[in-house]
């Protein structure tokens, strides 16, 4: 074989290797090596690059491609985040427009000032990559501009390879031949990562600091955009913060620099103190958070949910909410020391439309070891009297005014017992039943309103049978009560509480009465959006008269009246909010299980509920108006200091000159009390009862029982 000149042996002489033929010879050699070196070179380059387009997706896939985006639960404003539903991305896509301009040159000034100038990539940035990569070892990273980073995010992935690289650079060129430079820096502030689950800068911006992204501070934005180049390392929940607040006050120095701030701007954000949203409140309102979801959850699905970006707009009020919370657990550790009950639950709402403006189902759903996730604001308890509304309601509808007389003594109301109630079972062995007041005395001769308003138990059972047990089920399941369907378990103990109701359902039956009579059932949700904006459902409030307003306004009269219940709760008692007209009742459960109180105005209804979780007693002292009367007012009081007095209407003035029902019961014509019955017909109000009081077995005892007393007056 004959060897190229320039690899013959030629002697070394220094006459050979100085000739001018022999340099010659071996200068055309090596030019011709490097000729072809290059040449292979450029063809091993564009084969590669070649091979790399051939697997590089369609560059118009960054616009088409399925986003996962997390589904959002918000308060009533549309603004706040109470919850995020995600898989294992946290995102929300916001438009340009949405984005503020804070965040865009904060992230302009630490990931690629030259954005708006360049191509699609950076020459000097890949050189100082290249020089990082020989110093500090290949992957050391750098030199991606934002259009790089968006394509290395979204289409081909962030390994540390060359075949990826080069599939990111022609990507990135591609989508800057095809989108505009405002499109590629919008998707790529919706797609970037910045910890904590949070893709996207809106959902960084609910993640860290609580707020939208438009409304971020020079400061917070440059924060966030600090986080993009080593999210978990500078987590600021992590142990690196002194060096995450470091890299921000670089980004703050960098957008003076490029004069995207004011020196004046500049020195207000270094001297800004930032405070992040705890990591515990990632959720909000957990009680009613997981209400919500649960409710989207089996009517969507939970997959399409998690990830399907719905934006879920709830009734919430969330600057109500944050004080129901602070004012539960303030009473909760109170009620705890004082009255032994260590839980307690308040659920408050708009009567008008039935929305939820605050629900906290425990004193702490965090507090695992006490069973804080159990929600109390759903679960079935006794209400005590603050059944009784229901009753008396059913009694006025019926044609029974305030002005009823009734009488406050001790009465056996099982017809088979004795009438001085001296017995414990009948000759049947049912038990006899001759419940006593709360504070084991007696009034003697009292109208409806005082007998309501004082919350009188004997004169409450005698006004549930003249409106019929039946009946007052009927109108409480109207109202709203959805606990009452097995009647058979109820008697006439059921105006004293015999009977569990859900708190949710008790203050929103309550909310017919402030409503005048009509109900608009609760609800928590007001709007459900998919993420391009498409309204899946939204909330028409549904509207139905179930009582008469004439009953209802007779109701909020006798339940604002605080003189006639001053006799019992004193002039200066919980249920009085100075300068307000609001109705509300009490309610205590045998052996002091449960204490309440549901009141209202026309525009809100509360109720509050204290009590142990596993049924434990409360000390005797623990009744509706101590242990829960402070909480409900405390958080009435703050509800309405921001909101218009407002005033029930009065009801129509009841007339009348029939003894017993104009509030006198003394009289030649009828000697016998309780000849009421000759009054009021349960079907025909204008008609006489057809029974004669004595023909009644109920009100032989009750007869017997007036008669039994003595200096009453009678």
């Amino acid at each position: 074989m004959k060897l190229h000149p320039f690899f013959r042996r030629v002697p070394l002489n220094r006459n050979t290797f100085h000739s001018p033929t022999t340099l010659a010879a071996r200068a055309h050699g090596l030019l011709t090596i490097i000729a072809w070196c290059i040449t292979l070179g450029l063809i091993g380059v564009s084969l590669f690059v070649l091979y790399a387009k051939s697997r590089t997706p369609d560059p118009e896939s960054i616009v088409s491609r399925q986003v996962k985006e997390s589904t959002k639960i918000y308060d009533r404003t549309g603004t706040v985040v109470l919850y995020d539903i995600f898989d294992e991305e946290k995102r929300t896509v916001v438009p340009w427009d949405r984005m503020g301009e804070n965040i865009k040159h904060a992230t302009l000034a630490v990931e690629d000032s030259g954005f708006y100038e360049h191509k699609g990539f950076d020459i000097k940035g890949i050189a100082r990559s290249l020089l990082r990569n020989v110093e500090r070892g290949y992957g050391s990273g750098g030199g991606s501009t934002l259009t790089q980073q968006l394509v290395g995010n979204a289409l081909v992935g962030r390994e540390k390879t060359i075949t990826r690289k080069v599939e990111e650079l022609i990507l990135a060129i591609e989508v800057e031949r095809r989108f505009t430079k405002d499109q590629i820096f919008e998707m790529y502030l919706n797609q970037v990562p910045y910890g904590s689950n949070a893709y996207g800068i809106e959902a960084a911006s609910q993640t860290y600091f609580g707020t939208p992204a438009a409304d971020l501070t020079i400061a917070q934005a440059a924060l966030l955009a600090s986080l993009v180049q080593r999210p978990s390392y500078l987590s600021p929940y992590g142990s690196h913060r002194d060096e995450l607040m470091a890299r921000k006050d670089y980004v703050i120095g960098r957008m003076f620099q490029l004069g995207y701030i004011s020196e004046q701007a500049r020195n207000s954000a270094l001297a800004e103190t930032l405070t992040f949203k705890p990591k515990s409140s990632a959720l909000v309102a957990p009680h009613f958070v997981v209400m919500a979801r649960e409710y989207v959850t089996q009517k969507y699905g939970s997959d399409i949910v998690s990830s399907g970006g719905f934006k879920i707009i709830t009734t919430l009020d969330a600057e109500l909410q944050k004080k129901a919370e602070e004012l539960v657990a303030k009473y909760a550790a109170i009620n705890k020391e004082k009255y032994k009950a260590s839980n307690a639950a308040l659920v408050a709402l708009d009567p008008k439309t039935g929305g939820v403006l605050a629900l906290v189902g425990s004193a702490n759903y965090f507090d695992t070891e006490n069973e804080g996730n159990y929600n109390v604001a759903t679960a079935q308890r006794q209400p005590g009297s603050a059944f009784k509304p229901f009753a008396y309601a059913a009694a006025f509808a019926k044609g029974f005014p305030d002005t009823t007389v009734l009488w406050d003594v001790k009465t056996e109301f099982n017809p088979l017992c004795p009438p001085d109630a001296s017995a414990k079972k009948d000759s049947t062995g049912q038990d006899c039943y001759h419940p006593q007041n709360y504070n084991g005395k007696y009034s003697g001769p009292v109208t409806l309103r005082q007998s309501l308003a004082r919350s009188l138990n004997t004169t409450s059972v005698k006004t549930l049978y003249l409106a019929g047990v039946d009946d007052t089920i009927d109108l409480a399941t109207r109202m709203g009560i959805t606990t009452l369907s097995d009647r058979s378990r109820f008697g006439l103990s059921l105006v004293l509480g015999g009977a569990e109701v859900r708190p949710v359902d008790l203050v929103s039956a309550y909310g017919v009465f402030a409503n005048e009579g009509i109900r608009t059932p609760w609800s928590m949700i007001q709007r459900i959006e998919a993420n391009d904006g498409t309204v899946l459902e939204e909330r028409r409030a549904t509207q139905e008269r179930v009582l008469d307003a004439q009953t209802a306004r007779l109701v909020n009269d006798v339940l604002s009246d605080n003189g006639a219940r001053s006799a019992v709760f004193g002039a200066n008692n919980a249920l009085v909010v100075p300068g307000r007209d609001v109705a509300a009742k009490t309610g205590t459960t045998q052996e002091n299980r449960d204490a309440w109180v549901v009141g209202y105005t026309p525009s809100i209804a509360t109720v509050v509920w204290i009590g142990n979780n596993r049924n434990q007693s409360m000390t005797a002292a623990g009744a509706g108006i101590s242990a829960a009367g402070p909480l409900w007012n405390a958080f009435m009081v703050s509800a309405l200091n921001s909101t218009p007095a407002e005033s029930f209407v009065k009801p129509d003035p009841i007339v009348t000159n029939k003894i017993m029902l104009n509030g006198l019961y003394v009289s030649q014509e009828y000697p016998q009390p309780h000849s009421i019955l000759w009054y009021v017909d349960r079907n025909d109000p204008t008609g006489p009862f057809p029974a004669y009081p004595d023909q009644d077995p109920q009100f032989k005892n009750w007869e017997a029982a007036v008669s039994a007393q003595a200096g009453l007056g009678y």
